[in-house]
């Protein structure tokens, strides 16, 4: 069993502020850190953590934050491709974090938008039914319903994580075994007859809703630093957690997640953030 992601690299710069600024208003801040970061990056990453064989399909530019972005990810259990740079330069992510620990992201798009439908399908030529499809919402609503089409075509599992929304991505709920969502995607997309749903909420935890159950996790408590790629690390645990144990995303799934987002939450940066192979194997045994 194997997990595609197809999504997102970039290089995240991260920038410390007192308050997210209003419209037209100039504010100081201090960069703090420069991370790997992109929602398919992130995923991938924690999920490969967790042991599971994932494939990362995402572009990296040909400049100096291309090449840097590779060499990070040497040192990762995932397999990056295309292992060639594309032309346009690779993307970035702008994080402002406030001193309450919420944040607002800029994330530019070109070098995803350049990986074409082709060049993904290549790097899914040796999935096999019962692999699993993972998108989110970095790509053209074409791009991706062509992709999850492919993917039910040939038996694949898919899972949508609709961030950042796209309104049209609600024509899409058809083609999706398990989404992820929070709780204003769900209010703009309406996800209905969708096998696996979850609804995050923020601190206030997680709820799952299947036709066999409706479950609701509280989030671990813990001192929120900054909680950017909490939602990342969520999904990421919540999949693996199920697919380690050969089942459906379920309440203990939940609480495993839950409990790797809030080491998240506890630390600066993304990457630097994310939950080590040792956290997450000690995780992932509790309640087994």
């Amino acid at each position: 069993m194997r997990v595609y992601v197809a999504g997102n690299i970039v290089v995240d710069e991260t920038w410390s502020i007192h308050e997210l600024p209003q419209k037209g208003v100039s504010i100081h801040g201090v960069k703090s850190s420069q991370d790997i970061g992109g929602k398919g990056a992130n995923q991938a990453i924690v999920i490969s953590r967790c042991g599971i064989d994932t494939q990362l399909i995402a572009a990296t530019g040909n400049d100096i934050n291309g090449q840097w972005i590779r060499d990070c990810m040497q040192s990762e259990k995932l397999t990056l491709n295309p292992q060639n740079s594309i032309s346009e330069h690779s993307d970035a992510s702008i994080i402002f974090t406030s001193h309450d620990g919420d944040n607002a992201i800029i994330t530019t798009m070109a070098a995803a938008e350049a990986l074409t439908l082709d060049i993904i399908l290549a790097h899914l030529a040796d999935a096999s039914a019962g692999d699993i499809l993972l998108q989110q919402g970095n790509f053209s609503v074409d791009k991706t319903r062509a992709l999850f089409s492919w993917a039910k075509n040939h038996g694949l599992i898919t899972v949508f994580n609709p961030s950042p929304a796209n309104p049209d991505f609600a024509d899409l709920w058809p083609l999706v075994d398990i989404a992820v969502v929070n709780q204003h995607e769900a209010e703009l997309l309406q996800p209905v007859g969708i096998p696996t749903l979850v609804i995050t909420q923020g601190a206030a935890g997680a709820e799952l809703i299947t036709d066999a159950q409706h479950h609701f996790c509280p989030a671990t408590p813990i001192q929120v630093v900054d909680s950017t790629g909490a939602g990342d690390t969520f999904l990421a645990v919540l999949l693996a957690s199920a697919l380690l144990r050969g089942v459906a995303p379920d309440a203990l799934a939940l609480q495993h997640a839950s409990a790797a987002a809030a080491i998240t939450v506890s630390r600066t940066g993304t990457l630097k953030a994310f939950p080590t192979e040792c956290e997450l194997r000690a995780l992932l045994a509790v309640g087994l």
